[in-house]
């Protein structure tokens, strides 16, 4: 384990920290109304530079989902945020409207992989105009004290699971990415005790279901390293004064380093372009750069355990496909799923699931009626187009809305 890894990063966090400061003094000076320099080219591109810096070595908190409205029948209709069940490693988040419309409740599980729930966002603003809209939001797990114990893939099928039973009967569940895995799951669990409660309908989007079917990078990384790698390069303690204090995790820092070397001419294009427009003082573009990147620049650490148990479980076994998934010892039978829908959706250029990984959910659950099933690909999406953007509106929800609606 790379003990000192977090510990060097706190360090260069708070080393960099006055550096930031006097770079954002800096910005602030050039930016008076009645300073003559700000008006040159190069107070323009000195104060450029210097709002880039401070934007790229600050620290991002959990960002807020900001959804105040929606429309529903042409009218605005308020959105508030409701804590329904608190766990240790997450909540329950209900957003609330004020109708008395009776619409389908929908659980969305939002991934545990790096980033907050919040990046769901746009699933959520799709599903509120008809739906009564529940998510998961986790936690990060340096805010969780070490006396919380350990959090493995087993701990989250059964917070899934319970979940579900808090929302009650005819609850239609969301798995977006690698949530996918754990939702399959807790759905078998729940139908092999024949739980009044088991999901209406599962839809699973961009899930590992079975990675050997068109190996994307992620997938033959996750098999060309043994788990002692993993654990050596990735995994730290968190460090002093965290509420999770000696806890063993994925940090997100490093998460966020693996995410922006998979597309960093993309990244580096990016910032390239907003420069230029801080330059010249275009200010739509560089708002729409800052909210992207406030969002995937804000990362939360995973447990050790659960990222750990993930790799081992869905990348490297093949568990799920190969018919040797387990929870807590014992045998998961998918062919006891007979009551709930099952709807897949997968993006035609996802090159983190590719196409054909969650379809694989069909031929684990061969009791599902044919009625029953649903597949859809999105063609021209990668990954994040398969639940964010347009497509995702106009095309995607729709489908969705009418197999819910179908049930």
């Amino acid at each position: 384990m790379t003990a000192l890894q977090y510990h060097a990063y706190e360090l260069a966090h708070a080393w960099i920290s006055p550096v930031r400061a006097a770079a954002h003094g800096v910005k602030l000076a050039l930016d008076m109304p009645f300073n003559p320099m700000g008006k040159t080219l190069w107070g323009r591109q000195t104060a450029a530079a210097c709002e880039m810096f401070e934007g790229l070595t600050r620290r991002y908190g959990k960002p807020e989902f900001g959804i105040r409205e929606t429309l529903i029948d042409d009218e605005s209709v308020a959105v508030g945020e409701e804590i329904v069940l608190t766990k240790d490693f997450g909540e329950l988040l209900h957003f609330t409207r004020e109708t008395t419309r009776d619409d389908p409740k929908v659980l969305l599980i939002a991934p545990m992989s790096g980033h907050y729930a919040t990046l769901l966002r746009d699933t959520v603003r799709a599903m509120l105009p008809e739906h009564d809209v529940y998510i998961t939001d986790w936690r990060d797990a340096r805010t969780v004290p070490l006396s919380a114990g350990a959090f493995g893939l087993d701990d989250y099928v059964d917070y899934v699971a319970e979940f579900i039973q808090f929302l009650g009967p005819s609850t239609h569940v969301i798995a977006v990415c690698q949530p996918a895995v754990p939702a399959l799951v807790a759905t078998a669990l729940m139908a092999m005790a024949d739980d009044p409660c088991q999901p209406a309908s599962l839809t699973l989007m961009g899930g590992p279901i079975d990675t050997r079917r068109n190996p994307t990078v992620v997938n033959t990384h996750a098999e060309s390293k043994d788990m002692s790698w993993f654990e050596r390069s990735v995994i730290s303690m968190v460090p002093f004064p965290n509420l999770g204090f000696m806890r063993k995790v994925y940090p997100g820092f490093v998460q966020l380093t693996g995410f922006m070397t998979m597309n960093l001419d993309r990244h580096i294009d990016a910032h390239h372009r907003l420069f230029d427009n801080l330059v010249k003082g275009d200010e739509e573009p560089v708002e729409a750069h800052k909210a992207f990147y406030e969002e995937y620049l804000a990362v939360m650490d995973l447990p050790a355990e659960f990222y750990l148990q993930t790799v081992q479980t869905v990348f490297k076994e093949h568990a799920l496909p190969k018919g040797e998934m387990t929870h807590r010892g014992a045998a998961i039978d998918f062919a006891a799923i007979r009551k709930t829908m099952l709807m897949t959706v997968e993006g035609e250029n996802d090159d983190i699931c590719a196409v054909g990984q969650t379809q694989a959910a069909h031929d684990l659950c061969v009791n599902v009626p044919d009625e029953m099933r649903r597949h859809y690909v999105q063609p021209k999406v990668g990954h994040y187009g398969v639940f964010n953007g347009r497509r995702w509106r106009t095309e995607i929800q729709p489908r969705i809305r009418d197999m819910i609606r179908s049930v």
